[in-house]
């Protein structure tokens, strides 16, 4: 059974709604966002990013021009729903108005009121499972613009930093032809420490390493896996790599590491969205207790994960 509570503050947010099934809780914010900025266990730590001062703003004269005279934008932390592919300051809307929300038996729905201007709606929806570790989010983009545009859902979670990042890399056989893309940032060092690839998993570290990175990856198998705190945050989502076309060289995952947190990003298809109509995207969540690590080999890999 689920229980409710607005909460008048979380930190630095303004009000929050609280969902929690008496194992895991999740708060997602009203003032700002929305935004999910916890997700964990009752008695755990939490996954997202939360620190909204560290995380400032950015803004310009562009910026104001489409947006309004004093708006900034701010990355806030937790999980949020952009469009791909990427523009300033299209992209970046501003995300700084009361959030509206209506209660349902499985978790709410939450309506953006600042993203029209963009020429989208967003629409947020939490799915919590009854009492085990699970929660489905669901997230769609509707175009309330009068001209259609090609785009794709794009999901950003902005997680807590000291983690580790384990990605299961594609493995058909595709004889002549190659079976992965791995896309990389222009501000990447291509031998950064912080990451590792073999034949079946990307690990990535998290660290206090200022310099940022960004990698992509056409993940088949739709599936990472964030091992922090003593806990993993598993994401599962449908890709449709045999079908549609992915932005970014084909990328339906990506990551963003850097000192202040690390982002855990999945991508829908490109989509052609015409006036008035509107297009989906899922990510399923699950949260394990797990602290017994080993990133040594894709053996060690293949045990730590099969235990969850």
């Amino acid at each position: 059974m689920l229980n409710f509570k607005e909460l008048d503050a979380y930190k630095d947010y303004g009000r929050a709604l609280e969902i929690t099934n008496g194992t895991i809780k999740a708060i997602i914010t009203l003032d700002v966002g929305p935004r999910i900025i916890y997700f964990g266990f009752i008695d755990g730590k939490n996954i997202m990013c939360d620190d909204r001062e560290l995380l400032g703003g950015r803004t310009d004269e562009s910026y104001e021009k489409l947006f309004g005279a004093g708006k900034k934008w701010e990355n806030l932390g937790g999980h949020r729903i952009w469009a791909a592919p990427e523009e300033w300051p299209l992209t970046y809307t501003p995300d700084d108005s009361p959030v509206s929300y209506q209660k349902t038996e499985s978790g709410a729905i939450f309506n953006f009121n600042s993203s029209e201007k963009a020429g989208f709606k967003k629409t947020l929806e939490i799915i919590m499972d009854s009492n085990d570790a699970k929660m489905q989010v669901n997230m769609s983009l509707k175009n309330i613009s009068d001209t259609a545009r090609d785009c794709s859902i794009w999901a950003l979670t902005v997680s807590t930093t000291g983690g580790t990042l384990v990605l299961p890399m594609n493995n058909d056989d595709t004889v002549l032809l190659p079976n992965r893309v791995i896309s990389v940032w222009p501000y990447t060092d291509i031998k950064d420490y912080r990451y590792e690839i073999s034949d079946k998993y990307a690990v990535i570290e998290n660290s206090a390493e200022e310099k940022p990175m960004k990698l992509g990856f056409d993940l088949k198998r739709g599936n990472s896996y964030y091992f922090v705190n003593g806990n993993v945050f598993r994401k599962e989502f449908d890709t449709f790599h045999d079908k549609k076309q992915y932005f970014d060289n084909g990328c339906s995952f990506e990551t963003y590491n850097c000192d202040k947190f690390i982002e855990i990003e999945t991508l829908g298809p490109i989509e052609h969205v015409t006036p008035g109509s509107e297009i989906k995207h899922t990510e399923n969540w699950s949260l394990y207790k797990f602290d017994k690590l080993d990133f040594s080999s894709d053996e060690a890999i293949d045990k730590m994960i099969s235990a969850l």
